[in-house]
Order: C-alpha cells, then structure tokens, then sequence
C-alpha cells in the first residue's frame, strides 16, 4: 500500500458518509487516490467477490449472504492486503453476519491505517479512535438526482425512486445497527455540502481537515474544543439575559 508522506498520515482512516448522488463515493475515490491510501468501499467487496465467482446481485442482497459466502469474501482478502484477514469461524449467517463482516473488514483496514472508507457504518465503528477523520457528504435533493441522471443514464423519475431509495436503505441499516442517525452532524469532524463546492475543493478540505487533526493528536483532552486558549469575554456578551430580566 503506497503512502502519502505528510502529517495526515499519524491518522488512521477517513471514513465517508454520504447522501446518494452527492457525490461522496467520487470523493473518496479521488481522496484515497490523492493520499494513496487503500479504498474500502462497494466496488472493493465486489471485486472481490468476482474473484470467488460471487455475483453482484449477490453482494446487493446483504440479507441473503451465506455464512460460506461472507467467510469466502473476507478471507480473500488476504491476496489483496494481508492487514483485511478476519476471522469469521464465528460469524453468523445472514444480515447480522453480513454486519458483523462489515464491522471487521472496518477494524481490520483501520488497524493496518492509512484507508478511505465508504459508508457501512464505519463513522460509528470507529467513533471512539481519536486518529480517524469523520466526513459526510450531502447535496440538496434535485442536485443529487441531476447526479445520478448523469452518471447512471436514468431519467428523472427513476433517478428520484433510486437516491430516495438509497438513503433509506443506508439510513435503515445505521439504525438498526447502531441506533443512530446519519444526518446527525455530532457523528462527523467535517460535514461538506456539493451543491456549489466542486468535488476536487472537496477533496482539498478533506485533507487540509486530515492535516490539521493529525497536528492535535498528541494533545490532552481538557485542550481541546472550542474553548481552548480562551479566557472569560472582557465583559457580559451582548445577547445575555439572567432569568430575572429575560429582556
């Protein structure tokens, strides 16, 4: 795995949430290559899962993975990086397998460091690791469609039906899993709208955000946040009313 040789790379990962047709998959493909670090995302299982004779349809249709089958797509990863070897002796069968693979394929790719990973619920999994940058991409609604008319050669209709039914699709799966939302802006280090910024600017302050938090690592916690290096205000802040005199 080639590395980018900058202070961003004391950080582990960078996972990426992202509306559908906003273009965040786009992203992170550039940004994995840009710092060249691996990319964990859709097409990467289901390279994978060409290789071991495993259909497309198949890797769509999470609920109705085999325990064979995820064992045989995790363990192959080994070709592919050494660091992605789970084990899954113990894994259960179905959607709670095919979760529990995806939890692993996570951890193992942040162990090893240096990944851009998509989606799959890793801004939960990987929530408590400070050397992780969290970054969700959204769009407005119509912008998003526009996308997928474009890269996906839909009309407008069924682009619609296909980027609402991605996103509860996605939204389901993170509840379900980790009761969470993934609009909740708490969950991200950095949240980017594409509805004027261009994919390549995204690009750029994903990684200015990676450098500047990798700079913070090495402090304690009571020095981070928004107040520190700040003392009281020089006087009572202007918009400050005491419960007896609320105007």
């Amino acid at each position: 795995m080639n590395r980018q040789s900058t202070s961003g790379t004391e950080m582990r990962a960078i996972t990426i949430s992202r509306e559908y047709g906003s273009g965040g998959g786009e992203i992170a493909r550039r940004l994995a290559e840009k710092l060249q670090w691996q990319l964990i995302d859709h097409e990467f299982v289901v390279r994978i899962a060409h290789m071991l004779g495993v259909s497309e349809y198949e890797v769509e249709q999470q609920d109705e993975y085999s325990q064979g089958t995820i064992s045989r797509i995790l363990s192959s990863m080994r070709s592919i990086d050494p660091a992605l070897l789970v084990d899954t002796s113990n894994m259960e069968t179905s959607e709670e397998g095919y979760h529990q693979a995806l939890v692993s394929v996570v951890q193992a790719a942040a162990r090893e460091g240096h990944a851009v990973i998509v989606g799959r619920g890793s801004q939960k999994i990987l929530e408590n690791i400070r050397a992780v940058l969290h970054v969700r991409i959204i769009a407005p609604l119509e912008k998003r469609i526009t996308y997928v008319v474009q890269r996906e050669g839909l009309n407008h209709d069924l682009a619609r039906d296909r980027v609402l039914q991605k996103d509860r699709h996605r939204e389901r799966y993170l509840q379900a899993h980790y009761r969470a939302n993934s609009s909740d802006a708490h969950l991200y280090d950095l949240v980017l709208n594409t509805s004027v910024i261009d994919l390549d600017s995204a690009v750029d302050l994903i990684c200015l955000a990676l450098e500047r938090k990798a700079n913070r690592l090495s402090l304690p916690e009571e020095e981070l946040g928004p107040g520190a290096g700040f003392g009281k205000y020089p006087g009572r802040p202007m918009d400050f009313r005491t419960p007896n005199n609320p105007t």
